[in-house]
């Protein structure tokens, strides 16, 4: 997943200081001078032509939204029957197109700055406007008995719930249920809390990080590697190893990339670090890349990957931790049920698809990876996928809840983050870089003989 922080996979970063060094190479040199030169330059520091690239992505970032779609709500509510859901979409955004801020170089080799949030919608490239209407779960219902736990809190939750006249269920506009709407049953709540809320509530206008990272100046090995994150070293989510601020953000990595690497990455969108395997060779635009994608394992049961121990937080919810395909990261969302999962419950464990209908997973079109080119180590091209659900349980104060038969995740939406490299971007990278590489190792190939 993930891969954020995964929006600026294009940043073009490094790229236009590699074209610097290989289109002004005129003689051949060997492999390890190729290694000099992008020692020399293809690092994140003031003065060189990639930290000018790397300020602002160098490519378009889009982020696409499917919403699912209650088809029958009244079962659901009155008879608590299994959702029967149908996704609708693509609702675009453009995202990551404005440059990083409070950019500080500092004495360590590394590199500190803030990632703007910002979310354009663009209508050409989606099915509908952000007026379209949404029979989706109810965002404030359902989370209101995982964040209040105790009975006379619950019984207050039941009287406001009902005197808004909040059911499980509601309508909303795709606009509402991504950036936020007041909501009435929380505007009836007199404790001081904010009465809006939405899947990515809040978002334009706020900033990702502060993120920490290595230039590469001091260690070539260490290029983007995530030193910290809002200045800590782990985050506070997990247990044990899971916890730590593991590889890049994804937009690139040390260079020359091998086959049998572990590229790891991490997402504040996930609150995890995760990782990506060698998959195969892809071409885009004329380039030679490695794709490296996120693996079933990364989201394995315990019971399957001993390392993912530390994921399970919930004995019950994942039947001692047997369940596959889920990760609870309310400890990052102040309590709220938030499960996140890639699309269409992809690799989960079949009981959890089995709890709604309508959903169809299939790793063409829901698996995540990123395209790298392994000489400089950008990405090319990527996918992020991931889906963001909410956990449903049996709350018998709560009358809203009361026809619930079983806690199961119900599925809100899911996303892919996705970008390209630019033609006109592409084809100085297979002039000037890919190219005159193949150039420099024939002849000095030949100067061998």
């Amino acid at each position: 997943m993930a891969c954020n922080r995964n929006c600026g996979l294009l940043t073009g970063a490094i790229i236009g200081a590699v074209l610097a060094i290989f289109g002004g190479v005129l003689i051949p040199v060997g492999d390890h001078l190729i290694g000099k030169a992008i020692k020399k330059e293809a690092v994140i520091a003031n003065g060189t032509i990639a930290f000018q690239n790397w300020l602002v992505p160098g490519s378009s970032v889009y982020r696409q939204f499917w919403i699912f779609n209650v088809e029958n709500p009244s079962e659901v509510l009155e008879q608590g029957a299994r959702p029967k859901l149908e996704q609708r979409g693509p609702y675009t955004y453009r995202v990551r197109y404005l440059p990083k801020e409070n950019i500080t170089e500092n004495s360590d080799g590394t590199i500190s700055y803030m990632l703007p949030n910002v979310a354009r919608f663009e209508p050409d490239m989606s099915v509908g406007t952000e007026n379209d209407t949404i029979t989706c779960l109810n965002l404030a219902v359902v989370a209101a008995p995982a964040v209040y736990t105790n009975t006379f809190i619950q019984l207050l939750l039941n009287t406001w719930i009902k005197s808004s006249k909040s059911q499980m269920l509601q309508n909303r506009t795709v606009k509402e249920i991504l950036w936020g709407y007041k909501d009435p049953f929380l505007n009836k709540v007199p404790f001081p809390l904010d009465p809006v809320l939405g899947v990515f509530y809040p978002y334009n206008g706020t900033f990702d990080g502060l993120y920490r990272v290595y230039t590469g100046k001091e260690d070539i090995r260490k290029t983007a590697i995530i030193e910290s994150y809002k200045n800590k070293r782990n985050l506070s989510y997990w247990e044990g190893h899971c916890d730590l601020v593991n590889g890049t953000d994804g937009a690139s990595f040390p260079p020359f990339v091998k086959k049998d690497q572990t590229l790891r990455f991490f997402s504040s969108d996930i609150c995890r670090s995760i990782y990506g395997v060698y998959q195969g060779k892809h071409e885009v635009k004329g380039i030679s890349l490695y794709r490296f994608a996120v693996p079933r394992e990364a989201f394995a049961s315990p019971a399957e990957v001993r390392d993912n121990y530390c994921f399970c937080t919930d004995q019950i919810i994942s039947q001692n931790c047997t369940l596959a395909g889920v990760l609870d990261i309310s400890a990052c969302k102040a309590g709220r049920p938030v499960f996140i999962s890639l699309p269409h419950f992809l690799h989960a464990s079949e009981s959890i698809l089995n709890d709604v209908e309508g959903l169809s997973p299939n790793e063409e079109e829901h698996e995540t990876f990123l395209d790298v080119e392994p000489i400089t180590g950008f990405t090319l091209r990527f996918a992020k996928r991931l889906q963001v659900n909410l956990l449903v349980k049996p709350a018998p104060k709560i009358e809203a809840l009361s026809k619930v038969q079983k806690p199961y995740i119900f599925p809100l939406l899911w996303l892919n983050e996705s970008a390209v490299i630019g033609d006109e971007k592409a084809e100085m990278f297979r002039n000037k870089v890919t190219g005159r590489i193949k150039e420099i190792k024939i002849s000095n190939k030949r100067l061998q003989r």
